[in-house]
């Protein structure tokens, strides 16, 4: 943990440990083979190549143990136990819920786990059953289902929205995420009269920015068209978006509660995909 995280304090946050035990841990370690495993500096703990050589090899154990794990999982077939999902916070508060209630209620047994987060959990590591990621690239190692091609339009307040309506050659203020820093090309191309005025690391931010009149926000049709007190900006052209996968490790894809999630997910989407276009 120490040569993954480099300090003692992330690796005590990772194991849920005081970092003063992860100390006496390495001390004991080092006492228990007479090695030294690192070099204590002001800025961290420098790994030895004897901390490298064990680091390695506790990396395949723990592969070891979660290809085990996963393959165990995989022979399950009761729709029971716990299920693990992850999604974008957006995705969750703004669409998915529906699809949790209902799984629930069709399989009272299965105890659902939801981590709504924007981080890109390690299903190897059974970090989560499945991921419902926002991506162009949801991982190749991975099975994948697309379940929308959604697009994105501009979106403001009202009186935003109505001036640049009026006067689509009036400057038009943005407020863009941190990544992907740019007024959206197709609009650039259209409306030379742009400039970023706010970047910011968090959608939901970006919403209430909008929200308060600070400029105009390129989201998501689903998130835009939700959001109280924003408006689509009409004369401003959609644009396209980043496609909405359900992924999972191969190990696990074929469980029967993996199988009866995706069901009702997919016949859910397919469902409501008119809120994801225009």
């Amino acid at each position: 943990m120490v040569v993954r995280h480099r300090t003692l304090a992330r690796a005590a946050e990772a194991m849920g440990v005081n970092y003063t035990t992860v100390a006496r841990r390495v001390r004991r370690a080092e006492e228990a083979m007479n090695v030294s495993l690192f070099e204590r500096l002001a800025d961290g703990y420098r790994p030895t190549q004897a901390a490298l050589l064990v680091a390695d090899q506790a990396i395949q154990m723990e592969k070891a143990e979660h290809d085990m794990m996963r393959r165990m999982l995989g022979a399950e077939r009761e729709l029971s136990g716990v299920l693990t999902i992850t999604a974008p916070h957006m995705l969750v508060s703004n669409f998915l819920v529906p699809v949790f209630d209902q799984f629930s209620k069709a399989h009272p047994l299965i105890d659902l786990r939801i981590l709504a987060t924007c981080d890109v959990l390690d299903l190897s590591r059974l970090e989560a059953d499945l991921a419902i990621r926002i991506s162009r690239n949801p991982g190749d190692t991975f099975k994948g289902l697309r379940l929308l091609e959604p697009q994105a339009a501009s979106y403001a307040s009202q009186d935003v929205a109505d001036r640049i309506t009026a006067d689509p050659t009036t400057m038009i203020d943005w407020i863009v995420h941190d990544a992907y820093p740019r007024v959206p090309n197709a609009i650039s191309a259209q409306y030379p009269n742009n400039r970023v005025r706010f970047r910011f690391d968090d959608m939901l931010a970006m919403v209430g920015a909008a929200q308060a009149g600070m400029g105009v926000v390129p989201l998501p049709m689903f998130l835009g068209s939700a959001a109280t007190g924003l408006m689509q900006i009409p004369v401003l052209p959609p644009q396209s978006f980043a496609d909405i996968w359900v992924i999972g490790h191969p190990d696990v894809w074929s469980l029967p509660k993996l199988t009866a999630f995706r069901e009702i997910l997919t016949k859910y989407c397919k469902q409501h995909r008119h809120q994801f276009m225009a």
